[in-house]
């Protein structure tokens, strides 16, 4: 069976292709603008992509079935050809719960912020305790080193997105994974470009709440008010709350303020601790909601206390892209401001007093059109120097909107003023942080180039 994915580079979607790959298909792929680290992972496991989406490619060679991502629309050449000649052709979603969920124990994590981290820790768990679980993830954990793979049955984890599924299906994606371990994460107004206001994305939420079996178990962070109201919407599963601040269900106990340690317990048991070389309390709150799904499956939590320790983040997670005479470079996936800020605050629990100079790109839909524009002088305040990266796609005025800080904000239009502007001002111990969840033109490795030279 030959596929063809639209929108092959997407990380979900090339998630996909590897998952159609093991399966025994033959796959190809068309995708614009196409940047690492999925491009290299598509490439290393020999899936040919083809720029653009001019529809020749589907003329000559006549797949079987087209595998269309949600960034088509109609007009593109490639979509008015399949739909003129009924070519057989379907979403992403629809393809991983038809070839692959349909008879397995689907573990999904969804939520506004640390759905692929989480994803990454649960898979890591069920596979060190030898369960060898089918996974598909928004990013590469680098415990395995791709982002997708079929596995062993049961158990597939899988990170569940509410952005909607294609043109012809405006459902969140994640109602097509019917999972019977499901964790929420938080709940956070995003997408401004699909959804009008935080209600629209709640209903998605309440949508995928009355799929989950009663046998099913629902994990969700109790100081939550919007998945609190979701949850008063309709439950109809086992409930476990995580909550650090009681012990009514998981908790933890810092035992380093920055995260990289703590105790992990439910109730009045406590399980040991974690020691990882993560940060940040949003890091420890992806790991107790990564061991409280994988009891759910059977995994002992001491089990998961000691698979966290061996746990390495996934790409782009505050990624150390490399280190230049004491000058550290990151890369991380942050593009709202609740993770902006979370990923700083950890990030300064780390280093303390050594300055931290932020690099934004405002690249999502929702920042563009300035949907958050008032809480970015707070998500930025734990950095020393900013750098705000404002092409003529961003529609608001960044400079107005971070006056509060001015005196630390440099508002700039193109990506090599930023890396001239960094390699003059950079010296030892400071540590930059690259805030993108795009390609951002390859500014971690100009800038690291530049520093070199220096």
């Amino acid at each position: 069976m030959h596929i063809h994915i639209l929108g092959i580079c997407g990380t979900f979607m090339g998630g996909v292709a590897l998952l159609a790959r093991e399966l025994g298909m033959k796959v190809t792929g068309a995708d614009f603008g196409v940047y690492p680290p999925m491009s290299t992972q598509l490439e290393s496991q020999g899936i040919d992509l083809v720029q653009g989406f001019d529809a020749d490619f589907i003329k000559q060679n006549s797949p079987d079935l087209v595998v269309i991502g949600n960034a088509l629309s109609r007009g593109n050449d490639s979509v008015e050809y399949i739909l003129n000649n009924r070519i057989d052709y379907c979403s992403g979603p629809d393809f991983v719960f038809r070839y692959i969920l349909k008879n397995r124990w689907v573990l999904a994590v969804a939520g506004t912020h640390g759905k692929t981290t989480t994803s990454s820790m649960l898979a890591w768990i069920l596979d060190y305790a030898n369960l060898k679980p089918g996974f598909l993830i928004g990013g590469i954990p680098q415990n395995f080193g791709i982002s997708a793979r079929l596995g062993d049955e049961p158990f597939f984890v899988i990170e569940a997105d509410e952005y909607d599924t294609a043109f012809f299906d405006k459902r969140s994606k994640f109602v097509h994974y019917h999972p019977r371990t499901l964790v929420l994460n938080n709940l956070e107004f995003d997408h401004a470009d699909i959804f009008n206001n935080i209600n629209d994305i709640k209903r998605q939420f309440h949508h995928l709440m009355r799929i989950v079996p009663s046998s099913g178990r629902v994990i969700n962070f109790a100081d939550d008010a919007n998945l609190e109201e979701v949850l008063d919407m309709g439950l109809w599963s086992e409930n476990e709350k995580i909550n650090s601040k009681d012990k009514k269900g998981w908790w933890a106990n810092l035992l380093n303020k920055d995260g990289s340690q703590f105790e992990v317990g439910f109730k009045d048991d406590s399980y040991g601790n974690v020691q990882w070389d993560l940060i940040g309390d949003h890091n420890v709150n992806n790991g107790l909601a990564a061991i409280a799904a994988a009891r759910h499956v059977g995994v002992p939590p001491k089990h998961s206390v000691d698979a966290l320790t061996q746990y390495v983040n996934t790409k782009r997670r505050l990624e150390v892209r490399g280190v230049v005479n004491q000058m550290t470079v990151y890369d991380d996936f942050a593009h709202h401001p609740t993770a902006i800020q979370l990923t700083l605050k950890g990030l300064r629990a780390k280093v303390a007093n050594k300055r931290i100079i932020a690099i934004l790109e405002p690249r999502s839909n929702t920042m563009k059109l300035g949907f958050h524009k008032d809480r970015m002088a707070e998500s930025l305040a734990e950095a020393d120097v900013i750098y705000i990266y404002q092409n003529n796609d961003v529609a608001w005025s960044v400079s107005d909107s971070l006056a509060s800080i001015a005196n630390k904000v440099h508002v700039l239009e193109t990506v090599e003023d930023i890396v001239s502007e960094i390699s003059s001002i950079a010296k030892t111990d400071d540590h930059i942080v690259i805030m993108s969840n795009g390609g951002f033109e390859n500014i971690h490795e100009r800038i690291l180039n530049q520093l070199n030279d220096n």
